[in-house]
């Protein structure tokens, strides 16, 4: 197993994030009546970032192990969760937090390195 660097790591959040970006630009598309001009303009954002997504997660598997890249794409749930409350004022529950907080811990557990 490569040794991760926390660099490679905030990286890795970075692109992670950014692919749950697309899901936010899915649901703003969605609410706009399907092939309206909104729609599509939401809907090209989607692919933008998909495409942007794409490319950098390729970067990443070539310099960390993909089950350490896997293991941290998890962290997709947190992101999606903090995008709800930003973009969507929708509520956090007490099972949210505790799921997020479970799948972080399992990261935190695969990028320890076995120390």
């Amino acid at each position: 197993m490569k040794k991760i660097s926390v660099k490679t790591i905030l990286v890795l959040q970075l692109v992670v994030m950014i692919y749950t970006l697309s899901s936010v630009a899915a649901k703003l598309a969605s609410g706009y009546e399907a092939l309206s001009l909104p729609f599509f303009f939401f809907y090209g954002i989607e692919i933008l970032i998909l495409g942007v997504y794409a490319i950098a997660w390729q970067q990443i598997i070539k310099r960390c192990d993909l089950s350490v890249a896997y293991a941290n794409r998890s962290m997709a749930i947190l992101w999606s969760l903090i995008w709800t409350v930003v973009f969507f004022h929708e509520a956090l529950t007490i099972k949210n937090i505790i799921g997020v907080f479970i799948v972080f811990a399992g990261t935190m557990i695969v990028n320890s390195d076995g120390e």
